[in-house]
């Protein structure tokens, strides 16, 4: 059983049981976070698809953790024209793991 959800402008597999890391969320004090914009579901026989999202679909998930991913370096170059910028970037990330999915 899964379902695809669309986070942070970006859609996501989530099975139950499974840690994903996703977008970092907007402030998060709560434990608990639900999702509403699913836009597939599927239970391994039949397969419901949105048009665009699933209505009274919901992925229920707990917040694990917060924190940043691993430092990438942006370098920018021109050749011949002495032009060199480098730069390092960290994505802020949420870990949830998946409880339940309900449709």
């Amino acid at each position: 059983m899964y379902a695809i959800i669309k986070t942070g402008g970006k859609q996501v597999k989530a099975t139950v049981g499974d840690i994903i890391r996703i977008e970092k969320l907007k402030k998060t004090d709560k434990k608990k976070v639900e999702f509403k914009d699913v836009l597939l579901f599927s239970d391994g026989k039949v397969t419901h698809v949105g048009q665009p999202i699933l209505k009274d679909a919901v992925v229920s998930c707990t917040v694990i953790e917060e924190g940043k991913s691993k430092k990438i370096i942006v370098y920018k170059y021109k050749r011949r024209k002495n032009y060199r910028r480098k730069r390092g970037h960290r994505q802020q990330f949420t870990a949830v793991r998946v409880d339940k999915i309900k449709i």
